[in-house]
């Protein structure tokens, strides 16, 4: 394990079959939810302001990112997607028609990014509306020394940055929650070896334990998990605070997230939309 690929998917509004707790009687009826301008504009408000910032901003640049999303997505937002890939050669955009099998449409997006020469490939999944920090990659790389062991032991192992915070956006603001999640989608890295027929999609984060051994670090915040309307579940899994709260979270989450915390909590009351309609959200 000396050459570690650093290999991300993010999903953005695709259209196909399973994959997601919301359900919908045919591909016409998901197409009218997903392809809906106002939820588009939403999504790219998210994409834009929280998800992209800190990798656009990453200290260690030696990554791929992976944004899957459908050929008919509608415009401006495929050209918006071109644009950004255009002006950061770490994104790679893959049009990926319609599948019934999510794991296949996220697997064919993936594999043609898999550099087949490295020792081993760090796979992470990443929303379109959370972050990791600006750091992500490069405090990775340096814990490979952490994972290694495991790794040429069993052929897989992952690694969890349990450390982060909850962004919970209702039609009051927008409230920063610091909080520890155990194996949360997002700052989760699962290495397997290049020819594995896995990649990060066939893992249930939930679940990581009954895959395979991993390592849990918290000693400083690595993600941001933004819950909303247009959340998919918007349940937070087992959490708990952190000892020490920040005594300025504004400040932690633009140095840390290149995330302006004033400014999504002005969109959110403007929206004025509550939490979405799920049995778990916010919980």
């Amino acid at each position: 394990m000396t050459r570690v690929q650093f290999l991300g998917l993010c999903r953005f509004s695709y259209l196909g079959g399973r994959g997601f707790q919301v359900d919908h009687a045919s591909l016409a009826e998901r197409r009218a939810f997903l392809y809906d301008a106002e939820r588009l504009a939403r999504r790219w408000f998210w994409f834009e302001r929280v998800a992209l910032p800190a990798w656009q901003a990453q200290t260690d640049p030696d990554f791929t990112l992976v944004v899957m999303t459908g050929p008919d997505l509608p415009e401006p937002y495929l050209s918006r997607l071109h644009a950004v890939a255009a002006h950061m050669p770490q994104i790679r955009i893959a049009l990926v028609p319609p599948l019934e099998h999510h794991r296949a449409a996220c697997n064919r997006a993936t594999r043609p990014h898999v550099d087949a020469s490295a020792d081993a490939i760090g796979y992470f999944k990443h929303d379109d509306d959370d972050a990791v920090s600006v750091d992500f990659i490069a405090t990775a790389r340096r814990d490979l020394r952490l994972v290694r062991p495991l790794f040429n032991r069993d052929g897989r192992v992952s690694c969890d940055y349990m450390k982060g915070i909850i962004l919970k956006a209702t039609e009051t603001g927008v409230a920063a929650l610091p909080r520890h999640v155990h194996n949360t989608g997002v700052a989760l890295l699962t290495y397997v070896r290049p020819d594995a027929a896995e990649s990060a999609i066939d893992f249930e984060h939930w679940r990581m334990g009954t895959y395979m051994n991993g390592v849990g670090l918290h000693d400083r915040a690595m993600f941001v998990r933004v819950v909303h309307h247009d959340n998919d579940s918007g349940a937070l899994g087992p959490n708990y605070p952190w000892a020490q709260p920040p005594g300025d979270m504004a400040g932690l989450l633009r140095r840390r997230f290149r995330i302006d915390l004033p400014a999504l909590d002005a969109a959110a009351r403007q929206a004025a939309l509550p939490g979405a309609a799920r049995p778990n959200w916010g919980r």
